[in-house]
């Protein structure tokens, strides 16, 4: 996506809620917005049909074949009539890398703050939430290639480290997505979760073979595709310079004339993204910045509940 030299900002959204991205990307401290998403998720799974959702999730597991039955909570089995296991601190329940786009196209924002902003705010959210479940939990962000890398750990520091990582600004400029996720599938070897955080806003030759290495090398992928509402509605009035913020090169143009053809084509563009991740069983979820991110949590969650996957280092 182009940005607008000039300064053309959208009607900001009206709420008071603290979820809303509006008001919390005007909370300075990254791990502290993400703390407001899991604790503000959390409390609205005690009040809604999910109440349960919640306990699988923190500090017990759900019985599975194989488990130790001397450690069975009766008394939880007598308020929800469901088998659990108390969870040892050294356990870890899932190994989950997040991938984050750090190219330049992620630097537009129409609603005071950018997608890389909102990529980061919801990277850091999954990043607290499963550090509270004690699951491992590492980093890698990539521009035309890897950067950051952080392997995935369950230990005391963890957490901070990737935050710092998530906050650093990054000096990608193009965006090549299948390329650094083929180098990441080569790089990864455990099993587990890979969530993508990505605008999609490249060339998709190459992105099904990169992510079918992955997938063939027994990783569930998660792909949130991040987009700015400007993008995805191209509702400019007047022509405009527009700058390319992976080239730098300007180009002025009338909305009026081109609006049509470009949501032709970022539509079609959409679909072949959604139809390779079908292909290889990828769940996929389109997002805009003005989405509340508790919604993206949730359906992270739902997506590893219906899979069923729970990798530990007791092999159970």
């Amino acid at each position: 996506m182009t940005q607008p030299a000039a300064n053309l900002t959208p009607a900001a959204r009206r709420s008071d809620d603290i979820l809303d991205p509006g008001s919390l990307m005007r909370i300075k401290a990254l791990e502290l917005r993400a703390k407001i998403v899991v604790q503000g998720f959390m409390h609205g799974l005690h009040r809604s049909p999910y109440h349960g959702f919640s306990v699988e999730f923190s500090e017990y597991r759900q019985y599975s074949p194989g488990d130790d039955p001397r450690y069975l909570d009766w008394k939880l089995y007598a308020r929800s009539d469901r088998h659990y296991i108390k969870r040892f601190e050294d356990e870890t329940n899932l190994r989950c890398h997040l991938a984050v786009d750090s190219s330049r196209s992620m630097s537009y924002g129409s609603l005071g703050y950018t997608k890389a902003d909102y990529a980061a705010t919801l990277a850091g959210t999954l990043a607290y939430f499963l550090s509270l479940q004690h699951d491992a939990v590492g980093l890698v962000r990539f521009d035309e290639r890897l950067d950051d890398i952080l392997p995935p750990h369950y230990r005391p520091g963890q957490l901070r480290r990737l935050m710092l990582a998530l906050e650093r600004p990054s000096a990608g400029r193009g965006t090549d997505v299948a390329e650094p996720l083929r180098q990441f599938a080569e790089y990864v070897s455990r099993r587990g979760i890979v969530v993508i955080l990505s605008d999609c806003l490249a060339e998709l030759d190459g992105l099904e073979t990169a992510l079918g290495t992955l997938r063939s090398r027994g990783q569930d992928v998660i792909l949130f595709q991040i987009l700015d509402p400007a993008e995805t509605s191209f509702d400019f009035e007047e022509s405009l310079l527009f700058e390319d913020l992976e080239t730098g090169r300007d180009l002025y143009v009338d909305p009026q004339q081109v609006r049509a053809g470009y949501l032709e084509k970022l539509e079609a563009h959409n679909q072949s993204v959604r139809a390779t991740c079908d292909k290889l069983g990828i769940e996929y979820f389109p997002l805009t910045t003005d989405q509340p991110l508790d919604g993206a949590l949730h359906d992270f969650l739902q997506t590893r509940m219906r899979r069923g996957r729970r990798v530990s280092r007791r092999g159970v």
